[in-house]
């Protein structure tokens, strides 16, 4: 037997291969073509107070070994979600992870405490690449002392495990790591999108509506494995790892860079239950190297290698 499972401050996880925010609605989408049960967590779509019809078309663009998005947060707000999702979403038998984003700190906080009170899901995690409109639309999480005071602002108000979703798009990633572990995180999600843009060549325009989005997908799989690295080495929390994962060979990467976790995203655009199948590998990749729990994967390159070099360039 293998114990695929993590507990995660008080919530255990089946196995430690989730489906990221935003790449899988609301669960309820993928019934017909994977079994959700069988993954270790589902992470909803970012959640606003109110509903929100996000950016206009184009805002979803393939690119090399990836994808550019610009869905501006696209959601039908807290409130419909209590009423038309959470019911279908008590019934899985799987960790249910309700992401979180918003326009002011006051807005996490409402929606945070609506959730708490509908109760229903497992845990929460904190999207801070949203644009601040208090401070002139900078993004809550380019700004270490922004991003801490959202999670300290959070914390106070559930029990349940609290998971900051990191962006890349910052100097030092582990700066991040340790401000919001110090405010009381349970665990830290990395890394969310990179910014990056496409080009028309024959209107000679942007390709996106909005010129810059997110770009994901296996270009972006070496950064995200590095900023994982750095994060895992400056915190003691779990740090859940994405970026670029597509099948088994990529998850244990980042298993052994630090994650304790993964969350597949791009993925599951090719294949619904990719993230499935990503946990049954990691599964047999165990059984074949007798390995008894896929926690002792976590870190391996830190506890097996000296690579101490790479201090370098962090």
């Amino acid at each position: 037997m293998v114990n695929t499972s993590l507990k995660l401050a008080n919530v255990e996880l089946k196995n430690r291969v989730l489906v990221a925010s935003g790449t899988y609605g609301y669960g309820d989408e993928c019934l017909d073509v994977a079994d959700v049960n069988k993954l270790g967590g589902i992470i909803t779509k970012s959640l606003s107070m109110n509903p929100r019809e996000g950016n206009p078309p184009t805002r979803i663009v393939e690119t090399p070994s990836g994808m550019l998005n610009s869905i501006g947060l696209a959601n039908i707000g807290v409130k419909k979600f209590i009423s038309d999702k959470l019911p279908f979403l008590r019934t899985l038998d799987t960790t249910v992870i309700a992401n979180i984003a918003g326009s002011t700190i006051d807005e996490y906080c409402e929606v945070l405490d609506a959730l708490e009170a509908a109760g229903g899901v497992d845990g929460y995690e904190i999207n801070v690449s949203c644009p601040n409109v208090r401070e002139g639309g900078l993004s809550f999480g380019t700004s270490c002392e922004l991003t801490e005071q959202i999670t300290r602002r959070l914390r106070p108000r559930t029990g349940k495990p609290l998971i900051v979703k990191l962006t890349p798009n910052v100097t030092r990633i582990s700066d991040f790591a340790r401000a919001v572990e110090g405010a009381g995180a349970d665990a830290i999600s990395a890394i969310n999108t990179l910014i990056g843009m496409a080009v028309d060549i024959k209107t000679r325009m942007p390709t996106l509506s909005t010129v810059t989005g997110g770009l994901s997908g296996p270009a972006i799989k070496p950064i995200a494995l590095a900023k994982v690295y750095e994060a895992s080495r400056a915190v003691g929390i779990p740090v859940l790892g994405i970026g670029g994962i597509m099948n088994t060979t990529d998850a244990i990467e980042f298993l052994m860079a630090g994650a304790s976790a993964v969350q597949v995203g791009t993925a599951n655009y090719i294949d619904p239950a990719a993230g499935i199948k990503i946990a049954e590998g990691i599964h047999s990749y165990c059984v074949e190297h007798n390995i008894e729990d896929v926690g002792s994967l976590v870190g391996w390159l830190e506890a097996k290698a000296d690579i101490s070099v790479v201090d370098a360039w962090l």
